[in-house]
């Protein structure tokens, strides 16, 4: 055998049923409650946060897998959930998956917050040391600034003129004041920037897939049949290339991707130690 095919009466099993609901009410209720007009924030309050910013909560280790930041990320995280998550839920019943749906999530998590961690190090230690400069005056702070504009690319409306001032007016007060004023929100932004998305969890539901149905054809396009785990290698392999290349302005949570498949991953194989039949 090198296909598995649901019948038609599992389709939609129970768990994944409910997830795709709780999903879709979350993602309406972003939609709707939150706006300019609002004072409550979806991605501040149930976002996942970095432990070393003010607005982590433990309950967002959960909360951030219920909310996406728009349609496609959405339907591409929902799509994958129905369309393996459906195949192990029929595998396992649903209490198993439903249990390892969540491992999954709060490890791709922890592998983000772990790898977040180790970014923002510098950062934190760099802002710090402005910070100190700045608040006692030290005569070398507009260097300082100048330093942590280039190094983290910090965006003015014209940062070379910004350079260039801070250069030839070190000891102007009011230009350190707004210079400092500016570093602080990019700071803050970078820091208390939140983390949604499923992601992680689907990856861990990807990853048991391909793992216990490596030779079932998946079909590029709806068009093209490639077998799973070449799939599977080759999308593991694009975001440990990305994750590892750390490129600017990728606001994807690389590590929070390749922590759930690495979860997924260790459970499937560790349930399946006795259990080959359900290989194929």
């Amino acid at each position: 055998m090198t296909e598995f095919r649901p019948s038609r009466f599992q389709i939609l099993p129970t768990v994944v049923k409910n997830l795709l609901i709780i999903n879709g009410l979350f993602f309406l209720a972003q939609n709707t409650i939150q706006g300019p007009l609002s004072s409550f924030s979806f991605d501040d309050v149930l976002g996942l946060h970095a432990w070393q910013s003010p607005l982590f909560k433990p309950w967002q280790l959960v909360t951030h897998m219920f909310l996406h930041g728009n349609f496609m990320h959405i339907l591409g995280n929902m799509f994958a959930l129905w369309m393996f998550g459906s195949v192990l839920e029929n595998l396992w019943g649903s209490k198993r998956f439903l249990t390892f749906y969540f491992i999954c999530g709060l490890g791709a998590a922890l592998m983000h917050l772990l790898f977040l961690s180790w970014e923002l190090a510098p950062l934190i230690r760099d802002y710090a040391n402005i910070y100190e400069m700045h608040a006692s005056g030290a005569e070398y702070q507009a260097d300082a600034m100048i330093n942590f504009i280039n190094k983290y690319h910090v965006g003015f409306q014209s940062t070379s003129d910004v350079i260039n001032f801070l250069r030839s007016n070190p000891d102007n007060t009011e230009l350190l004041n707004r210079v400092f004023e500016n570093l602080t929100a990019y700071y803050q932004n970078y820091l208390n920037t939140g983390t949604i998305g499923a992601s992680g969890a689907i990856f861990g539901v990807l990853a048991a897939f391909v793992y216990l149905f490596p030779n079932t054809h998946l079909y590029i396009y709806f068009l093209i049949p490639v077998k799973a785990k070449w799939i599977g290698i080759l999308y593991f392999g694009y975001e440990l290339f990305f994750a590892i290349r750390n490129s600017a302005g990728d606001h994807v949570a690389r590590w929070a991707h390749i922590g759930g498949a690495i979860v997924g991953l260790l459970i499937v194989i560790t349930w399946n130690k006795t259990n080959k039949k359900t290989f194929y």
